[in-house]
């Protein structure tokens, strides 16, 4: 991991970071595995339980909860946030306040290579598949097919431009 000058990192102690990862200044992570070679820019937050793989770049005030993995490689833009609940709630039916056992953690995964475009929002259960392309802006609500690019709210295939 590359040193900073100032505390500006909050790490935690269980979580395990491959060779030759570089975190910029104020993130925050806790419980997570990043592998090798990754670099995670300003003001993103990875949480337990998420596993992010070897050479993948995560651009500045990006989100990655509980739940989350992605593969080697993969490129998350700037300020992509994913979920992990379709059914949030605050408190429950006696109006206390919900806890940790209290919902169904629902898993993303983001294969190899894919791409998710700035201001993106990933819905938990979602499968990406590898080489897919998400454009900037999009909310992702279903599974993306390997190699397809998508775009939209909700995002949707896009056609390739001619000549590819």
């Amino acid at each position: 991991m590359t040193a900073h000058p100032t505390n500006t990192l909050r790490i935690a102690s269980d979580v395990r970071l491959g060779k030759g990862v570089k975190l910029h200044d104020f993130v925050n992570l806790y419980g997570c595995e990043i592998g090798d070679e990754t670099r995670i820019g300003c003001f993103v937050e990875v949480q337990k339980g998420a596993k992010i793989g070897a050479r993948c770049k995560i651009s500045s005030h990006s989100f990655i909860c509980q739940g989350v993995t992605l593969e080697e490689g993969v490129f998350i833009g700037h300020g992509v946030i994913f979920s992990n609940d379709r059914w949030p709630r605050a408190t429950g039916a006696d109006a206390g306040i919900l806890g940790d056992g209290a919902w169904v953690c629902q898993p993303t995964l983001v294969a190899k290579g894919a791409s998710i475009g700035s201001g993106s929002t990933i819905l938990g259960g979602i499968v990406i598949g590898e080489n897919a392309m998400v454009g900037a802006g999009s909310v992702v609500t279903r599974d993306v097919p390997a190699n397809a690019t998508v775009a939209g709210n909700p995002a949707r295939p896009m056609n390739p431009p001619s000549g590819n």
